[in-house]
Parts: structure tokens; C-alpha cells; sequence
């Protein structure tokens, strides 16, 4: 099986990357920088996520492509970047042929309580990570009217972030458009254990042109 990690030397896509390198996956991980691997069936390729000919002709041949781009948690123009960044991505992969497509998106898009508002609808505009929360949220928006790939958006965890010590469990527990919350009423994952839940659905795929989530 050959797949394409988009973002694989981020947070996200690193533990990805590592995760389907460790179950003898071909991995081809696309960032913005020239990058070494020191594993056998890792090959990381430079490229720009706005060139949607380059994207598309490293996508081409993958059983599956994985998104987990970042603009940049710090990026003024957090919004523009990371949903024009993201729907280059999407038209590269179709032009591709790409067979599925698994995008990393975030919490923001899921719903608080059945009826509920949001999860982003509960934050004031002025927070920090709004912008690309938002982008996220509208991004779900667009993909879900896409009819031509096999596609799947996970959201994870609120509590999903570099802070989190737990490590790789290889527990978890799948949910839709609620946050999977634990005995203590916290939804938290690792970004390992997220790595394993992606690793998961690329090798026995689940999930179908939906969303879905993860969490201990």
C-alpha cells in the first residue's frame, strides 16, 4: 500500500507518518521543506501546497492520501491559508485519481449536544485559534459536497495538542459529530493514539463521505 502524508513533518502528520512507517507502509510525506528520512519505505518530497500540478503528480499512484496540512498556528493570515491551502489540496487529489482521501480537520465543527450549537459557536471571534478553527469548520462544509472521492474528515479531540503525555495506547474510542467524552467528562487523545486512528482507517477503512472522531 502506498500513501501520501500531506503536512508530515507537523505535529500531526509526523506521528502519522511514524505510525504507518511502523506497519510497513509506503509513505510519502509532503511538507514545505527538504526533509531526511532514516526509515526504508519513507520518502519525504518537498512541495507547495498551492501547486496543485506538483501535488498532484506525487498524490498520483496512492492507494490513499492523508491531509494533515497546517498553516501555521501563528499565521496572520491563518483563515486564507490554511482553507485555500486546503482546497488546492482537495482539487489536487482529485485530479490525481486519488482512490481516498482522509483529511484532518478540528473539534471546532462538532456539535456540543444533540440540537446544541457547535463546539466554535461556544468560543468568542478574539480567540487565538478562531481564525483557523473556522477554516476548519468550512472546509467540512465544502467537502461535504464533494461526490467525486471516497473521502473522510476526522475531527479530533478538544484536548489534542503537544501538552498531551499519554503517549501510544492504541486505545481509543470512534465517534461522529459528538466529542467522545471520558468518565471524568474530558475529550482527550494524544496525537500518537490519533496517529493510530488514522493508521486504522487506512488500512480497514470505516468511514465513508462522513466525519468522524476519536477519543480516549
Amino acid at each position: 500500500m502506498k500513501v501520501t502524508v500531506i503536512g508530515a513533518t507537523g505535529f500531526v502528520g509526523n506521528h502519522i507518518t511514524n505510525e504507518l512507517a511502523e506497519r510497513n507502509i509506503q509513505v510519502t510525506g509532503i511538507s514545505r521543506n527538504p526533509h531526511t528520512s532514516h526509515k526504508e519505505n519513507v520518502t519525504y518530497v518537498a512541495a507547495d501546497v498551492h501547486d496543485e500540478a506538483a501535488l498532484s503528480a506525487v498524490m498520483k499512484d496512492s492507494d490513499v492520501v492523508v491531509n494533515a496540512f497546517n498553516a501555521g498556528w501563528n499565521n496572520p493570515n491563518l483563515y486564507n491559508a490554511f482553507l485555500d491551502g486546503s482546497k488546492a489540496i482537495l482539487e489536487a487529489a482529485k485530479k490525481a485519481n486519488v482512490k481516498r482521501f482522509i483529511t484532518i480537520g478540528g473539534a471546532g465543527s462538532l456539535l456540543v449536544s444533540e440540537g446544541g450549537p457547535r463546539i466554535i459557536d461556544t468560543f468568542p471571534q478574539d480567540t487565538p485559534f478562531y481564525p483557523g478553527a473556522k477554516a476548519a469548520v468550512e472546509f467540512l462544509d465544502i467537502i461535504r459536497e464533494e461526490k467525486e472521492l471516497d473521502w473522510a474528515f476526522f475531527s479530533p479531540a478538544m484536548e489534542m495538542h503537544q501538552g498531551i503525555t499519554t503517549g501510544r495506547t492504541g486505545n481509543y474510542r470512534l465517534g461522529t459529530d459528538y466529542p467522545v467524552m471520558d468518565e471524568n467528562g474530558k475529550n482527550v487523545l494524544s496525537g500518537e493514539d490519533l496517529a493510530v486512528v488514522i493508521a486504522d482507517e487506512v488500512e480497514a477503512p470505516k468511514h465513508h463521505r462522513v466525519r468522524f472522531t476519536a477519543a480516549y
